[in-house]
């Protein structure tokens, strides 16, 4: 009988810890980073203790619930600098990133709220340098405008996460149409290539003519 014990309360002790994060993830993609961690606990069905027990942090507990996000945004910059043209493997980070940002409120201040000062977690700082490295290829081609910083970049997303809608695809199209407008201010000597399609966020104007 006593040897079931220990597993029952390992058992007991990974579902308290899925609980935390499930409740967190939620609560952080609708509110941001400024939910208490007493609501994350009573959203779980845990008490105080058993939270901080297994997230002693705020900051641990998001990382942890935004690692698989992390992880996502890791590949995206992999595969823009794979791509053999810098320039488009750039607009494929900004397009991509905005858009994760978009669809995760919770992610997106996790993710600025790290930058930078914190210590490097799930690849960050790999990641960084990598976007670096890709924006100063795509300069030496002649399509990135000389005077891009990477501030620039964490400019757009902190601007993008900004974006509210009512409808997380409205939310999308918007992040998109935005993404799409940065690369073009962001182009060396811009192409004026089409734009994505305009997310309608006011009902004051009667089409998008405006």
């Amino acid at each position: 009988m006593t040897d079931g014990l220990p597993h029952t309360l390992r058992s007991d002790a990974l579902d308290n810890r899925e609980r935390i994060l499930d409740a967190a993830r939620a609560l952080f993609s609708a509110d941001g980073l400024d939910v208490p961690m007493r609501e994350i606990a009573r959203r779980a069905g845990v008490g105080p203790a058993t939270l901080y027990r297994h997230f002693p942090t705020k900051q641990v507990l998001a990382t942890e619930a935004f690692a698989d996000q992390l992880r996502a945004c890791r590949t995206i910059v992999d595969d823009g600098c794979a791509d053999p043209d810098p320039w488009r493997g750039l607009c494929l980070v900004i397009e991509r990133i905005c858009e994760l940002h978009a669809r995760d409120r919770g992610f997106s201040e996790a993710f600025m709220s790290a930058f930078p000062g914190a210590p490097d977690v799930a690849g960050r700082e790999y990641t960084v340098k990598a976007v670096a490295g890709l924006a100063q290829r795509a300069k030496d081609a002649g399509r990135l405008r000389s005077d891009f910083v990477l501030d620039d970049l964490i400019l757009i997303l902190m601007a993008n996460k900004g974006i509210h809608t009512r409808s997380a695809d409205t939310q999308v199209m918007a992040s998109r149409r935005f993404a799409g407008l940065a690369i073009q201010a962001f182009e060396a000597s811009p192409q004026h290539t089409p734009l994505p399609p305009a997310a309608r966020l006011t009902a004051a104007v009667p089409d998008n003519s405006v």
